[in-house]
């Protein structure tokens, strides 16, 4: 990755690679949002989410929601990357309300990194043709072996109905699909970095004897 100038060397293994590209291409791309659509990201506060929510925020002019886990990631997506409104998980008992409330007229594109029961919720409070990007599972990726994976968060068969009847699209991807792009969206991404339209957010563990506590936590939204 070729860097512009003044851009931190570590953007290149964040906003500026493969986890930046990854949102360029699951947002423009993949989920086709534009200008005035509703956009739901979960996992809004991780590497992928944080830049897909700002460009649809800030790029797009989307009305962007992020859901993340805790108080100070949700104030993190509204204060500091200017969401329209972020949605604490952890505190919500309904999830779904929470969405309803906070996209009163239906979501348009859902960028989904977690998977599960945030997913369902999310596909819940759809609106008709709307596009749902899945760029990641997380939340199951520590129980995909043995008697574990057959107690993962299906759809149930109502939002499967629900589907149908929205006429839904619910595509998942590779970044690698994109590869022959990759320069001109690490050229897009550089120029909206350089114009301030998006940060580079990003969190340093201090230590090689923490690196598995730190690895851990992205399973636990830590």
């Amino acid at each position: 990755v070729l860097l512009p100038h003044g851009a931190p060397i570590q953007a290149a293994l964040g906003i500026l690679g493969i986890t930046g590209i990854t949102a360029y291409f699951g947002l423009l791309r993949v989920g086709a949002a534009i200008a005035g659509e509703t956009v739901v990201v979960s996992g809004a506060a991780g590497a992928t989410g944080s830049v897909a929510a700002q460009i649809a925020k800030h790029v797009l002019g989307c009305t962007v929601v992020g859901i993340a886990g805790g108080t100070k990631k949700c104030q993190f997506l509204t204060e500091e990357l200017g969401l329209d409104a972020a949605i604490d998980y952890k505190a919500e008992g309904n999830l779904s309300d929470a969405i309803r409330k906070a996209c009163p007229k239906g979501v348009d594109v859902f960028f989904d990194n977690i998977g599960g029961d945030q997913l369902n919720a999310c596909l819940r409070r759809m609106r008709r043709n709307g596009r749902v990007v899945l760029c990641g599972a997380i939340s199951g990726y520590d129980q995909l072996g043995g008697e574990a994976a057959n107690k993962l968060t299906g759809i149930p068969g109502n939002i499967m109905a629900s589907i149908v009847s929205s006429r839904l699209r619910l595509e998942g991807f590779i970044v690698l699909d994109y590869a022959k792009e990759w320069p001109k969206a690490l050229s897009d991404l550089a120029l909206w970095l350089q114009d301030g339209k998006i940060k580079n957010a990003e969190t340093v563990v201090d230590g090689l004897p923490n690196a598995a506590q730190a690895f851990r936590q992205l399973f636990e939204g830590g």
